[in-house]
């Protein structure tokens, strides 16, 4: 009879016997792709005769079934044989009774469902949308019409391995959706047992870290020497867009921050632009200091402003009272022949001109890019927002992105010691 690091370290193809009609079986899969290379199958069988015939039983794989589970269930198997019961029609009909209860929801109704019941708290559009999409894309067409009771790891692995080694971004988000509606549906009474689309201790074994696939693409970002010529081309464009990614790049701020920004954000005698917490990635309040270039667009917006509307947009969409399109500047660039990079990229930029070319901390440049600190002390004794020294840093990078690049960019940078 096995041991359970037997079980473990268990690899050749093939069934092994452990007693009593229980079987190891041991598949090698074939790989989706080069890159995630030899993948190995376990599970468990029971093996039985039933009126004069052959049968076969399968207990779930050695992931989500230990060596002493299998023996139990084997065990509750073979009892149901003595008193004349099939455990294939036993279990069957439970899982039909289960159905019944749960009325019969695939995982698309449950997806469906969840989707509608959580996604007034996702507050970036763009969010809500692509949940509704990878599902519609990848999850569907696979088994959005299987039960959800029903839904194992074969399901799970079905979707996740065409994608997993050619968009792992992607495919990861997809695990995780797929395992947050298994969730709910279980939360709800609609299911029952182990989560198979589970990372830890399960997925993990059946499928290489996406890091270990394909290094993680970051935003293609224009390099801080060539900020000042890029500017005066934008500067050449006409229209809101042109401004809003003016006013992005300026400010350092995330597309949906700035396309979202309202007139009573902004304090134009103190020269600030606070951005409410429910508006930012990190949900906390972010000021912003307004450098004299940033307060020249705002100027221009301002001709378009509706006397007296404090919730009037400051770059207005085409639709009254609407936003404009996050894709605006995206398009913007692809008009400047400039598909090889992109707004959020800007952000990057300025990072990079700080961190290259001036004495500014670190930590300042974080601050300015409302990013959270990751180390949870630094974070506890970081409560301020350092505002009167980022005001020094914006308007320093206002003037860099003011000048043309001049032969070695690196000699024209203002270098300013932070006070």
């Amino acid at each position: 009879r096995f041991t359970a690091l037997e079980v473990k370290r268990m690899t050749a193809p093939g069934r092994f016997g452990d007693g009593g009609g229980l079987w190891l079986q041991v598949r090698e899969a074939e790989p989706r792709s080069p890159s995630i290379g030899r993948t190995i199958n376990k599970s468990w069988l029971l093996r039985f005769m039933l009126n004069g015939r052959a049968r076969e039983m399968g207990l779930g794989p050695v992931e989500l079934v230990s060596l002493a589970e299998a023996r139990a269930k084997a065990i509750a198997a073979r009892k149901l044989l003595l008193e004349g019961i099939d455990p294939l029609a036993e279990r069957e009909a439970v899982r039909v009774a289960l159905a019944a209860k749960a009325g019969a929801m695939t995982f698309q109704q449950v997806g469906t469902r969840y989707i509608a019941a959580h996604e007034a708290s996702w507050r970036n559009p763009k969010h809500r949308a692509q949940w509704g999409s990878t599902l519609a894309t990848y999850v569907y067409p696979a088994f959005g019409k299987r039960l959800v009771a029903d839904v194992d790891t074969g399901d799970v692995m079905k979707v996740l391995e065409p994608i997993w080694s050619t968009k792992p971004e992607t495919a990861g988000r997809v695990r995780g959706r797929i395992e947050v509606i298994l969730d709910y549906a279980k939360s709800r009474g609609w299911r029952s047992g182990e989560n198979p689309a589970r990372w830890k201790g399960h997925v993990a074994n059946l499928l290489p870290k996406k890091s270990k696939v394909r290094a993680v693409e970051h935003h293609a970002a224009l390099p801080w020497a060539e900020i000042g010529t890029f500017m005066t081309a934008l500067r050449v464009e006409t229209g809101i867009g042109a401004l809003a990614l003016q006013f992005a790049i300026l400010t350092a701020a995330r597309t949906g921050e700035v396309i979202g920004a309202k007139w009573s954000e902004v304090d134009l005698d103190a020269k600030i632009w606070r951005i409410p917490a429910e508006r930012m990635k990190a949900k906390r309040e972010h000021r912003v200091p307004l450098s004299a270039s940033a307060l020249a667009i705002l100027a221009e917006m301002a001709r378009l402003r509706v006397e007296g509307d404090e919730d009037a947009l400051v770059f207005p969409g085409a639709k009254a009272g609407k936003p404009m399109s996050n894709m605006s500047m995206a398009m913007l660039l692809r008009r400047m022949a400039r598909e090889n990079i992109t707004v959020h990229g800007f952000r990057s930029t300025f990072r990079d001109w700080v961190g290259e070319t001036t004495a500014y901390p670190a930590d300042l440049a974080e601050a300015a890019l409302a990013h959270t600190v990751g180390d949870k002390t630094v974070a506890a004794y970081a409560r301020g927002d350092l505002f009167e020294k980022r005001r020094k840093l914006m308007d320093d990078w206002a003037i860099f992105c003011a000048r043309p690049a001049q032969g070695n960019s690196a000699d024209v940078v203002p270098i300013r010691q932070a006070g």
